[in-house]
């Protein structure tokens, strides 16, 4: 079990491919978890999957085939489910009751299984992030802030649908939220705006 210091973030990535959004958003949430000292894994992932080599050498990432539910069959108290419809946010207390942060139903299977509702029902405890959809490295990126950092959700400053100009003539809105950086713009993952860029005539779905 981790130490009240170290914690554990899980996405559950149920698809054997890894578009290059998700990749760079995956590399993102393992730095961020190394230079926290925690752990990221990426579970239930199937037998298909190849591991990125730049992910794979960050030393907080783990790559997992197995469930959550088997991972945490014995202490699913330690585990909370990040979920939209959870009846409390989640809050800086949580930081002590909880050791593992499980972020669910990422990609999946075709047509989509709803894996958040699923964990739900498989008794492990929920917590918002408000209402407003967020990348998945900004979800992670948040509950680290509150759980850690000990920041109350609503004193996070976020960006809402950022506007993305790449020059005078291109620019497209993002429909998510994002923590807002130092500098007054989105924290995204490097390499995040090129590749949005450079797919510009494809939508975003396309990406991930």
């Amino acid at each position: 079990m981790s130490s009240p210091k170290q914690k554990t973030y899980i996405v559950e990535h149920l698809d054997p491919d890894l578009g290059q959004w998700s990749e760079l958003e995956y590399l993102a949430i393992a730095k961020e978890t190394h230079a926290a000292q925690g752990t990221f894994l990426l579970s239930s992932l199937p037998t298909a999957f190849q591991v990125p080599p730049a992910l794979s050498q960050v030393p907080a990432f783990k790559p997992e085939r197995r469930g959550v539910e088997e991972l945490y069959a014995a202490d699913k108290s330690r585990v909370c489910l990040l979920d939209p419809a959870a009846s409390r946010d989640l809050s800086p207390d949580d930081g002590d009751k909880f050791d593992v942060f499980l972020f669910g139903g990422i990609l999946g299977d075709e047509p989509p299984r709803d894996r958040t509702s699923e964990l739900r029902k498989k008794g492990f405890e929920g917590r918002r992030l408000g209402q407003t959809q967020m990348t998945t490295d900004t979800a992670v990126r948040v509950t680290r802030m509150v759980v850690e950092d000990k920041i109350p959700l609503e004193k996070i400053s976020y960006l809402d649908f950022p506007e993305l100009k790449f020059n005078d003539h291109e620019s497209t809105e993002m429909p998510f939220r994002y923590v807002k950086g130092q500098d007054g713009k989105p924290v995204m993952p490097e390499g995040m705006i090129e590749l949005i860029q450079k797919d510009a005539d494809k939508s975003i779905d396309d990406l991930f």
